[in-house]
């Protein structure tokens, strides 16, 4: 059994990666030893990374043992570089865990600097060469056995090779260190994998102190709300959706979500939306980093924007569209939907959801017959009773109720458009039975088109 990593204590007092356990064992006795597990940095650091999404929206984890931010406009919000810095390692060593940092203009200075350089931790622009030249050449992300020859060159820091010509290191070492050496110097782009896509449109705001008030709260959400329009307005788009987080002291994460039926940047409506819903935020300790997102957007002029308080943006007016916000908010987006015709003969696809307000129907809705006031999403099996072929039932039974008609009307055929898959016919009649309710009901097939007898079913309710 092989010692895979060691705590500092225990390096202090001999343990070192790599060696054997037994003589691990022996060197010290007192030795706590715990079985290594499958990807459990792989998950530690995940859960790190989606922790420090307080600091960044663009976070990616680099196994075994670091983490890549990308803090570009970020820093600024905690006062610079330094207290951005100094922040963060600060919460991370509070939880226990040994951190080393960097910031630097490319990910392989701040890697390199990060686990090769005690002194700094800061480089300014233009500054990688110079921070690179003492450092070993390990810290360009390197091969072993390339740094196996180096190493056998006496190439033991980066100073001692980084001016040879680019010829000779290919010859000697190949494209890989070419590769490292001009992604440190920002001459090869490298990408970051986030564990989440960034939201383009976001605004946030840390706390000098935790936020434990309702009215703290208010006031934070007011001004990213402010902010994010702004950002909205000068993009020319409107929200359909926001998130609202909170980050607590503790390590906790909150939000609220709320959804609109128009794209909007009205910051007095937004406020009333988010409104209904803060109330569930619990501060406890208090929250010490706001964050307000909208990951769904939508084009919206300024013309728009100016007709909002009349027309919203849309043909609807402004008042009944926040009405249909506030009932989205308050109860759920799935109790506000508006549905738009189609060029289809089967009920279940004439119609189809709409994506907004805005959509417009290529179609007019069929009104020359009778059409239920609710529609089964699925036509359900009945079993009826009928006099003679394609007469309307004299009665049916649907879930267990027997019901006697007294009324008819049909039949109506109606069947799949010839250019898309064939079935059956069917013979959909409007019937009412004793107690007056109207039901919708069809025949599929007919009698002297197939040796069974055909189904009956009912597809929807009038009113």
């Amino acid at each position: 059994m092989i010692i895979k990593t060691a705590s500092p204590i225990a390096r202090k007092k001999g343990i070192t990666p790599g060696m054997v356990l037994a003589d691990g064992k022996a060197v010290l006795p007192e030795l706590k030893v715990f079985p290594d597990k499958v990807d459990v940095e792989k998950k530690l650091l995940t859960e790190l990374a989606l922790w420090c999404l307080r600091f960044t929206p663009v976070v990616a984890i680099d196994p075994p043992e670091g983490l890549l931010l990308d803090i570009s406009g970020c820093a600024h919000l905690w006062g610079g570089e330094a207290p951005y810095l100094k922040e963060i390692t600060t919460q991370l060593k509070a939880g226990g865990y040994n951190v080393k940092a960097a910031i630097a203009d490319t990910i392989g200075v701040a890697w390199a600097i990060a686990r090769f350089d005690k002194d700094n931790s800061i480089i300014h622009p233009d500054g990688q060469l110079p921070a690179l030249k003492p450092l070993p050449p390990a810290a360009l992300r390197l091969e072993l056995p390339i740094l196996e020859r180096m190493y056998n060159l006496g190439f033991h820091s980066i100073d001692n090779f980084i001016t040879m010509p680019r010829s000779v290191l290919r010859r000697r070492f190949g494209l890989p260190l070419l590769n490292r050496i001009d992604q440190a110097l920002g001459q090869a782009t490298e990408l970051l994998d986030p564990i989440q896509p960034a939201t383009a449109f976001q605004k946030r705001l840390p706390c000098l102190e935790p936020i434990r008030t309702r009215k703290g709260i208010d006031i934070a959400l007011q001004t990213l709300v402010e902010q994010l329009c702004e950002q909205l307005l000068t993009a020319g788009k409107g929200l359909r959706s926001a998130i609202f987080k909170c980050y607590r002291v503790d390590g906790d994460q909150q939000q609220v979500f709320v959804g609109t039926n128009s794209p909007v940047r009205n910051v007095v409506h937004l406020l009333k939306l988010f409104e209904q819903k803060t109330g569930i935020l619990m501060p406890d300790l208090g929250f010490e980093l706001f964050v307000l997102e909208a990951p769904v957007t939508e084009a919206l002029s300024a013309r728009q924007e100016a007709f909002w308080s009349t027309l919203g943006g849309c043909d609807i007016d402004a008042t009944i569209l926040g009405l249909l916000d506030r009932i989205s908010t308050r109860m759920g987006s799935h109790t506000v939907k508006r549905y738009i015709p189609t060029e289809r003969y089967l009920p279940e696809w004439s119609f189809t959801p709409a994506g907004s307000l805005n959509d417009q129907a290529t179609t007019s809705w069929r009104n020359d017959r009778p059409r239920p006031v609710l529609l089964l999403p699925k036509p359900e099996p009945v079993k009826v009773t009928v006099p003679i072929p394609d007469y309307p039932p004299m009665m049916f039974i649907y879930k267990g109720k027997t019901h006697k008609i007294k009324k008819a009307d049909g039949p109506e055929r109606i069947e799949n458009e010839w250019w898309l898959e064939q079935g059956l016919v069917r013979d959909y009649y409007v019937v009412e039975n004793e107690e007056g309710a109207r039901y919708w009901l069809f025949r599929l097939g007919q009698y002297d088109e197939q040796p069974k007898k055909p189904a009956w079913f009912i597809h929807g309710f009038f009113a």
